[in-house]
């Protein structure tokens, strides 16, 4: 297979992987993904970079911060696509993150129809559910949702 064959302009790379061209500049930027450039200066991305966006937008479905999927990407050379084997080491890694998110979403489910979880005595349950104030002797911020701190 010639070298043109492997690879992707930055409209090829969008359109193959469902983003927009400047989301692709913008993973570039990032670090995420890596292009050459041509002679004239357009930016050519290896196949395997169809493969690293796929596991970028999988990724940020499941709420992991870009920074976060950069860290997984660094451990493979800029032409390596993430093999099954990363999938599975990173989504171990991140298990207790996607954890905490689920509880403090469940969290906020459970009580936004009576509270904020934030202490303000502005609803008409606060006095309940955090009489004299209490929360704030925590620190500020919707102390009942932040369980964490």
């Amino acid at each position: 297979m010639t070298l043109k064959k492997l690879e992707l302009s930055v409209g090829e790379l969008a359109q193959r992987a469902g983003i927009a061209p400047s989301a692709v500049r913008f993973y570039e930027d990032q670090g995420l993904i890596f292009s050459r450039r041509t002679s004239g200066n357009q930016r050519r991305y290896h196949r395997a970079m169809l493969r690293r966006v796929a596991f970028i937008r999988a990724s940020q479905v499941a709420g992991i911060p870009l920074s976060v999927i950069g860290e997984v990407l660094a451990e493979l050379g800029d032409h390596e696509s993430p093999p099954k084997s990363m999938w599975e080491s990173a989504s171990k890694r991140w298990m207790d993150d996607i954890n905490h998110r689920i509880a403090l979403l469940e969290n906020m489910r459970d009580m936004i129809g009576s509270c904020v979880g934030c202490g303000c005595l502005s609803l008409g349950e606060c006095h309940l559910l955090n009489p004299g104030d209490e929360l704030n002797k925590l620190g500020p911020g919707p102390r009942r949702l932040l369980t964490d701190q």
